[in-house]
């Protein structure tokens, strides 16, 4: 009889959870170690007394992505978690006072850019049919495939899309075909936070998120978007993945050019005959596997890489509730300077865009006794080999006080609130400069060749989650898990 094959996954994000959920139901005996008390990764819940807010992501689109992991294995989603469709699901305010709304409404949305720019209003069906383009292409060549060396690129089909998905063109400079008003543009631009990039030099191949926000729909998570996370692990357990969290791993060793165990910080070894590393793969390999082991991957090279955005976020528990759509966004007066201040100056932008989720405008439940603010300033990444000591109360209060101009007398009202900046992302997360997503999408290399899915070195390690292929943000994430774990079934059985 076969003696069955064993996964052991480093992390457990949702990148590791969608990994061992596939590894396991395929045959794999599939163990996940995590460093911290909770499993989920960025994306698990912060309670502050009555007030639930989710630490993560706060927007989510790709619905299917989630639930066919659940499908894969015979499980219903719904029995684990649901979603619901934000139609009319961003506010987008500016300095002027007027504001615009975003709805997957094509007619509302069409309504909405008549009050600002009839040339947008009149572009905006030519608009959707464009990044509906950009996502299907990238939907069909990228989202779906690891890539484990060079030779994945060497495909005519694979050429052709990539030379297909506008890589010499700025988001910036695609907005403009087809919107004329700088807030509407403004408004659209912000779409490359998504991936902690500038507009103004990540390509235009990131207009796709346009489709997914305005094509197919924003959605918000029945009882908090964390559910996603309790619902993987749900199902993990109930297939027998065994979860292990405050497991920190602190040590892989490896013969014959394979990791063969890792060691953690209990003094207790894993041994597997595959691994998938789900975690900062630019901290967590150079960390684990000593360099002498990764020639392929030198200490040099994986802090040579351009750290993408990172955040500084704030969430508040107020006794009151405040007149704020579910998602809503102020923009300062001179956005362009802003991503100059983070991305070339490595400071905080002297009038920063500012995020604000409120998910209890869709679900009251999470919030009884006044709103749950989760707000979000966009931050440099920490700057290497340097001091990085910084007032998280005074950022937190001119945060307080541009709302206040805003108002919003959040200060009044605040009940408690807790603060998560860079630092606290690279210690908590091991995040590469604390940044979000791990390697920026400013250089065009590092949109389309990020690192692979597979060591150089070491033939039975695989990487999943953001700082790999396909990228940031929870679906690709989640895709980067499955991708990864798909590969590793076609390989090993």
């Amino acid at each position: 009889m076969k003696k069955q094959k064993q996964a052991v996954i480093i992390g457990g994000g949702l990148a590791g959870l969608s990994a061992a959920i596939r590894l396991q139901s395929d045959g794999f005996q599939t163990t996940i170690l995590e460093k911290n008390d909770t499993i989920g990764g960025k994306l698990h819940e912060v309670t502050l007394g009555t007030h639930r807010f989710d630490f993560g992501p706060n927007t989510i689109t790709m619905p299917e992505v989630f639930q066919s992991v659940i499908r894969h294995v015979g499980e219903n989603p719904d029995d684990y978690f649901q979603f619901i469709r934000l139609e009319k699901h961003t506010k987008n305010v500016f300095a002027d006072g007027s504001h615009l709304f975003f709805s997957s409404n094509k007619d509302r949305m069409i309504e909405e850019l008549s009050h600002f720019d009839v040339y947008a209003a009149e572009n905006y069906s030519n608009y959707l049919k464009e990044v509906k383009k950009l996502f299907e292409l990238s939907n069909r060549h990228f989202f779906h495939r690891t890539f484990s060396s060079w030779k994945d690129y060497l495909s005519i089909p694979l050429a052709k899309a990539m030379l297909s998905a506008r890589p010499l063109e700025t988001l910036d400079q695609f907005h403009r075909r087809f919107f004329k008003d700088e807030r509407v543009i403004r408004a659209f631009n912000r779409y490359a936070t998504y991936i902690g990039s500038s507009p103004y030099t990540a390509p235009a191949t990131f207009g796709l998120i346009g489709h997914l926000e305005m094509g197919d729909g924003v959605y918000f998570t029945k009882g908090g978007n964390a559910q996603i996370a309790d619902g993987f692990k749900r199902v993990a357990e109930k297939l027998g993945v065994n979860i292990r969290c405050n497991e920190e791993v602190i040590k892989g060793h490896t013969k014959n050019h394979k990791l063969v165990s890792v060691e953690t910080a209990n003094e207790e070894r894993y041994h597997g005959d595959v691994f998938v590393l789900n975690g900062d793969l630019l901290t967590q390999y150079p960390r684990l596997i000593d360099e002498q082991d990764r020639p392929s991957f030198s200490n040099k090279k994986s802090t040579s890489f351009e750290a993408s955005i990172s955040a500084f976020v704030v969430m508040a528990a107020t006794s009151e509730r405040f007149d704020l759509h579910h998602h809503q966004v102020f923009f300062g007066d001179d956005v362009r300077e802003e991503f100059d201040d983070i991305f070339q100056k490595g400071i905080y932008g002297s009038d920063p865009t500012i995020y604000l989720c409120t998910s209890s405008k869709t679900d009251a439940s999470l919030s009884p006794d006044g709103d749950n603010l989760f707000i979000l300033v966009n931050a440099p990444p920490l700057k290497q080999g340097t001091n990085h000591e910084f007032d998280r109360f005074a950022m937190e209060q001119r945060i307080y006080q541009r709302l206040e101009e805003k108002c919003l007398p959040i200060r009044s009202k605040l009940i408690q609130s807790k603060v998560v900046d860079p630092q606290i992302m690279a210690e908590r997360y091991y995040a590469y400069r604390g940044a979000l997503y791990g390697v920026a999408s400013n250089k065009k290399k590092d949109t389309f060749l990020r690192p692979f899915n597979r060591s150089q070195d070491l033939s039975n390690l695989f990487f999943a989650g953001g700082s790999t292929h396909p990228g940031g943000g929870s679906p690709m994430v989640v895709l980067s898990g499955q991708n990864v774990a798909k590969r590793i079934v076609k390989e090993y059985r």
